[in-house]
C-alpha cells in the first residue's frame, strides 16, 4: 500500500533540489534547507506549536547565577545535609541545576500547572486562560524546555521521575514523556484526592488526579509492608518495623522535655534489662542518680555527648517492656551503654488486629514477629483518605500558615507515599521539585527521613510570582510589580520559606507549637524535624561585561554552586573556597583553620609553587569544576 504522504514528501523536496540549481546564492540555500527540514519533520506523535520564553531571549545575553539570601537560612544540625530552596524562573534554575547535578539526581517530583483555562499559570509574564488558542501548545513547550533538562538531571543507571496531572492535559503529557524519554518504562497512577469530588458541568464528578512514573534505568518500585498496608497485600519476608528510641528532633534536648530524660538500667555481668528510674529534674547531674549495684545506667545521650531525650515516657516504656515491644542491641561485657529501639503506635495495633503475627518472645521477652512481610507492589488505582489535599493539603497548610490561600495544596502524605515508592531504600538521595509551590515535597522528604533516619536532600524551585487576586488588588493601589511590598507577598518569600521554617521547627507562623501527630507514625508535628535549609536566588550577569572581567563577577557565585552540588556550606572553618592568594594567606596559613579543614576548593587560576600545593594536597582539595562557568569564560575569551 502506497505511503501517499511520503510521495508528495520525496515530490516536493525534488523540486526544492531544481530551485536550488536556480538559486545557488548562500541566503537562498539556507532557506531551501530550512523548508527541506521542515518537510522531513517527523508526521508521527506529538506535534504542537513552537514558543520562546523570555528565559532563552535573556540567555543570549546573560549568564544565570545564584545568589544567596543571608537572612533565610536555618540550621538545626550541621552534620547534616543542606536543602534548598531556589526562588526564580525554574528554567533558569534548572540551567544552573544541570551544571551542578548532571546524572545525579534520583528522584525528580513535579506538580505542574493544569492548564485548566483558569488564571492558573503564567508564560512569558502573561496568564493563559481559557481563550488562548495557544494555550496547549504553550502549556506543551513549557514542559517539554524543562524535561529535556530534568532528563540530565536524572541519574541514567537508576531513577525516577514523577509527575502528577489532571485529566486537562494527561493526554499531551503521556504522549510527551514517551517521545522525550523513549527508552524509559512509563506508568500512570490513578490517584483520589477529592473524596467529596469537584464537579463537571454535564459529567462525571471528578475525584482523582494521575501520577505518571517514568523509570530509567534499573529503577523499579518498592514493595513495602506494614508501615503502608492500605496499599499492599503480605508474604513471609521480614521488614524492619522496629523505631530508635532515642529522640534528637528539634524538641529532642533534654531541657526541652526534661520529663524523657530518665536512666534504663542493666545488670554488669550479662547486660539484662534490671528496670527504669524516674525522670530526673532539668538541673540535675545524671552522675548524681544511685545506680543499683551491680548495674549501669544509660541514658539517651547523643554521639557528639548532648542529652537528649527518650521516645516514651516511662510508664509508656514500663507498657512496651512487658508487652514485649522493646528490643534492645547486642551487648559486649564491660559494655556501658545497650541500643534500644520500639514498636510505634501502628506496629502494635497491627499486631494486636492480627495483621502481623507474634511467633513468640526471645530470652530477652522481646517479641519475635512473623508475617511482618513484605509488601507485594501496589496497584496502579490509589484510594486514600490521607491522601485528600483538602484534610490533608488544605489544613495541613493552614495549620501553619493561617493567613495562606493557596490553591489546591498537596496532601504531604500523597507525595511522601509517591516518593517512599522510590527512595525507600536510598537514604541519602537527591530529590528535586522546579515547581514546588507551597512547598509540600520538602516537608514530605523531612517526614520520610525522620520516619526511618535518612539523609535525603531536597532541591525545590519555585518562582515569586503572587495570585491573580492579589495582582489585581496590587495594580489598583498603584503597587508596582518588583518593589518590596509585592516581592513579599510572592509565593517563594511568603509561603514556601515560611512554611518550611515553621515545619522544620515545628511552629505555626505565630510561634505556636503545631498540634498533632504525622499520621501513622509517632512523630510529632510540634517535635519539628532535623533539617538544614537555604534560600537561593537565581540572577543574572551580562556575557560581555565592558568594564569587568566576566571571571571576576562569576567568582562571587561560585559558593553557592559549590554548596548546591555538595549540599554543604562554605563556611570558610571546614569547607572552605580559595578564589585567591589573599584567601590562600588568610585560611591556608592560619594555623588554627587548616587544623579544622575538611574539604577545599580551589580556583584554578592561582598559580600554586610546591610548598602551597603540598599544604593543599594534604587536605585532598579539589579544583573548581569547569562544568561550573567554563563555557562561558571560554565564550568571553578568559
Amino acid at each position: 500500500m502506497a505511503n501517499l504522504s511520503k510521495i508528495k514528501r520525496d515530490n516536493m523536496i525534488a523540486f526544492l533540489e531544481e530551485l536550488k540549481k536556480e538559486h545557488s546564492d548562500d541566503a537562498s540555500i539556507r532557506a531551501f534547507n530550512e523548508i527541506e527540514n521542515h518537510l522531513r519533520d517527523k508526521k508521527y506523535g506529538l506535534i504542537w506549536e513552537e514558543h520562546s520564553e523570555a528565559v532563552d531571549e535573556m540567555l543570549e545575553e546573560n549568564i544565570p547565577v545564584l545568589t544567596a539570601d543571608p537572612e533565610r537560612r536555618l540550621c538545626k544540625d550541621e552534620t547534616l545535609p543542606w536543602n534548598f530552596i531556589i526562588e526564580g524562573d525554574n528554567l533558569q534554575a534548572l540551567y544552573l541545576l544541570e551544571k551542578t547535578h548532571r546524572g545525579k539526581v534520583d528522584c525528580i517530583y513535579i506538580d505542574p500547572p493544569y492548564n485548566t483555562g483558569a488564571r492558573d499559570w503564567k508564560y512569558n509574564n502573561d496568564y493563559v486562560d481559557g481563550n488562548d488558542v495557544y494555550r496547549h501548545s504553550k502549556w506543551l513547550s513549557m514542559m517539554k524546555n524543562r524535561l529535556l533538562i530534568a532528563k540530565e538531571l536524572l541519574n541514567p543507571r537508576d531513577s525516577v521521575l514523577i509527575v502528577t496531572i489532571d485529566e486537562k492535559e494527561y493526554l499531551r503529557l503521556g504522549c510527551l514523556l514517551e517521545e522525550l524519554f523513549p527508552e524509559a518504562r512509563i506508568q500512570m497512577i490513578s490517584s483520589v484526592i477529592s473524596p467529596r469530588g469537584a464537579m463537571r458541568k454535564d459529567m462525571f464528578t471528578r475525584v482523582e488526579e494521575y501520577i505518571y512514573y517514568v523509570f530509567v534505568g534499573a529503577s523499579s518500585v518498592v514493595p513495602f509492608g506494614p508501615d503502608m498496608l492500605q496499599f499492599t497485600e503480605y508474604e513471609n519476608v521480614d521488614i524492619k518495623v522496629w523505631a530508635q528510641m532515642i529522640r534528637t528532633s528539634a524538641n529532642g534536648p533534654r531541657s526541652k522535655r526534661p520529663n524523657l530524660f530518665y536512666p534504663v538500667f542493666f545488670n554488669k555481668n550479662d547486660g539484662r534489662y534490671m528496670g527504669v528510674g524516674d525522670p530526673l529534674p532539668v538541673d540535675m547531674d545524671r552522675n548524681d542518680v544511685v545506680v543499683p549495684e551491680d548495674c549501669f545506667a544509660v541514658y539517651p545521650i547523643r554521639r557528639d555527648g548532648m542529652e537528649v531525650s527518650w521516645a516514651l515516657q516511662t510508664e509508656t516504656f514500663k507498657m512496651k517492656i512487658e508487652k514485649g515491644y522493646i528490643k534492645f542491641g547486642k551487648w559486649n561485657k564491660g559494655d556501658t551503654n545497650r541500643a534500644m529501639a520500639h514498636l510505634q503506635t501502628g506496629t502494635m495495633g497491627r499486631i494486636e488486629r492480627g495483621e502481623i503475627e507474634v511467633l513468640g518472645k526471645d530470652e530477652e521477652g522481646t517479641v519475635i514477629l512473623g508475617n511482618t512481610a513484605k509488601g507485594k507492589r501496589p496497584s496502579s488505582v490509589w484510594n486514600m483518605q490521607s491522601h485528600d489535599a483538602g484534610s490533608k493539603g488544605k489544613n495541613m497548610l493552614t495549620s501553619i500558615l493561617p493567613y495562606c490561600d493557596f490553591t489546591y495544596p498537596k496532601s504531604i502524605y500523597a507525595v511522601r507515599d509517591s516518593l517512599k515508592f522510590i527512595v525507600a531504600n536510598k537514604p541519602n538521595a537527591v530529590i528535586i521539585d522546579f515547581f514546588a509551590g507551597s512547598g509540600t515535597t520538602q516537608q514530605a522528604v523531612n517526614l520520610l527521613n525522620a520516619e526511618d533516619g535518612g539523609c535525603r536532600r531536597c532541591i525545590m524551585v519555585t518562582n515569586n510570582e503572587i495570585s491573580d487576586t492579589e495582582e489585581k488588588t496590587f495594580l489598583k493601589q498603584g503597587v508596582q510589580k518588583g518593589s518590596d511590598e509585592w516581592e513579599s507577598r510572592g509565593i517563594a518569600k511568603y509561603v514556601t520559606w515560611p512554611r518550611t521554617v515553621c515545619s522544620i521547627n515545628g511552629v505555626d507562623i505565630n510561634g505556636k507549637p503545631l498540634k498533632g501527630e504525622y499520621l501513622g507514625t509517632d512523630i510529632s508535628l510540634a517535635d519539628g524535624f532535623n533539617a538544614n535549609v537555604k534560600y537561593f536566588k537565581c540572577d543574572w550577569t551580562p556575557r560581555k561585561p565592558e568594564d569587568y572581567l566576566l571571571s571576576n563577577v562569576l567568582c562571587l557565585h561560585i559558593r553557592e554552586m559549590i554548596e548546591l552540588q555538595n549540599a554543604i556550606e562554605i563556611d570558610n572553618v571546614k569547607n572552605v573556597l580559595i578564589l585567591n592568594k589573599s584567601d590562600f594567606k588568610n585560611i591556608i596559613l592560619n594555623p588554627d583553620i587548616y587544623a579544622q579543614i575538611e574539604h577545599i576548593w580551589v580556583n584554578q587560576n592561582i598559580i600554586l609553587n610546591a610548598e602551597e600545593l603540598k599544604l593543599l594536597e594534604a587536605k585532598g582539595f579539589k579544583y573548581i569544576p569547569r562544568e561550573f562557568f567554563g563555557q562561558e569564560l571560554k565564550e568571553a575569551a578568559e
